[in-house]
């Protein structure tokens, strides 16, 4: 497969090389209703049990996330293979710094999402009504089996990945079988119940953690700071999971708020890799770039609690792995990556063994 997939369809997108057979179809918008896995009956209507939000949804009507609809008295998702987007990407661009490191990843995105963050990078796809072609699991597996042996498997990424969850699962364990990964890029809100039941097919994960104040996830991301731990907490137990906080300057970028985000995730688990990301301006949020100089400062506070942090939307040596003993470079990604791991994955210097997923050439 070429690497000129196309993504987010303003107009026809071209078919890559070698799944031409597969059909795809651009529409307006598709819509395959399927029968959601999680809701109950209400006085009201129906009481969605996907994510913590449980909107009570009357007949005719969808929920927050305008994928789940009440129709004659069931619940249905909107979205079952309505791909909104898709890509062979760099694991990197996830971002998975840890997780098969120099290879690519097939990534799905649909719409819809149960968050409404002011500054979303993804809100053509998120927020509004981008179109959308029709891909079966079968048709995903299949992409990703003919994406050539850099693919390691499919990421579900743009836009949020848990109100596609459905199609999601059902794909995962096709994708399972087949012996190809599944990355979730999700901002972790999702209820313990269908996390559950997912994670298993989940080899790897990144959680956006927006910030660490629940004011902050009211009134600029529409959600609760607590769910979002409660799932990182829980997929750290199954699967491979690294964080991402976007700093937008003045409201979530303190040392104070920094310093308790790192401390608790190195309560968790402090070989979890943290990504503080430089905010820009984008959809309702006008406030000024992050200052490199916060980023900088943000990166020395998580140090003290986290072995691997990484600042992205940077460039530079701040996307490189050090080794957590000794400091020694051991991978390089300044401008393409480069591995100076031993073979078992240690540091060549002192012998640390570095954490990460999947092989990485290092030296003879």
């Amino acid at each position: 497969m070429t690497a000129a997939l196309y993504t987010r369809f303003a107009r026809k997108p071209p078919v890559p090389a070698g799944i031409g057979t597969l059909s795809l179809r651009l529409a307006e918008r598709v819509v395959v209703m399927r029968e959601a896995y999680y809701y109950r009956h209400h006085a009201q209507g129906i009481a969605c049990l996907l994510c913590p939000k449980e909107c009570i949804i009357g007949e005719g009507q969808t929920g927050f996330c305008r994928t789940r609809k009440n129709s004659g008295g069931k619940l249905y998702a909107l979205n079952y293979g309505a791909c909104s987007s898709y890509a062979l990407d760099a694991i990197e661009k996830k971002p998975l710094y840890h997780f098969y490191p120099g290879k690519r990843i097939l990534s799905l995105g649909t719409w819809g999402c149960n968050f409404a963050c002011q500054f979303c990078q993804n809100w053509q796809l998120a927020q509004a009504e981008p179109q959308t072609m029709e891909l079966s699991p079968d048709k995903a597996v299949a992409m990703a089996k003919q994406a050539g042996p850099e693919n390691i498997g499919i990421a579900y990424t743009y836009s949020e990945p848990s109100v596609w969850y459905e199609y999601v699962l059902d794909t995962a364990r096709q994708a399972r079988k087949a012996g190809l990964k599944n990355v979730l890029v999700t901002n972790g809100f999702i209820n313990t119940k269908p996390l559950e039941q997912i994670l298993p097919y989940v080899d790897a994960m990144n959680i956006d953690v927006k910030a660490f104040s629940d004011e902050y996830y009211r009134q600029i991301c529409a959600g609760r700071l607590e769910d979002v731990k409660h799932t990182v907490e829980q997929a750290s137990l199954y699967c491979h999971v690294e964080i991402t906080t976007l700093l937008v300057p003045g409201l979530n970028d303190s040392v104070t708020e920094v310093e308790s985000l790192a401390r608790w995730l190195g309560t968790v688990n402090s070989n979890i890799p943290l990504h503080f990301s430089r905010y820009f301006p984008n959809h309702r949020m006008l406030t000024p770039p992050t200052p490199l100089a916060t980023l900088e400062r943000s990166y020395r506070i998580a140090r003290n609690f986290l072995n691997y942090v990484y600042l992205g939307n940077v460039g530079g040596s701040y996307s490189n792995t050090y080794c957590p003993a000794c400091f020694t470079l051991v991978l390089d990604r300044t401008h393409q990556i480069t591995s100076h791991l031993t073979q078992t994955k240690k540091c060549p210097c002192c012998g640390r063994v570095i954490d990460i997923i999947g092989d990485v050439q290092g030296p003879a």
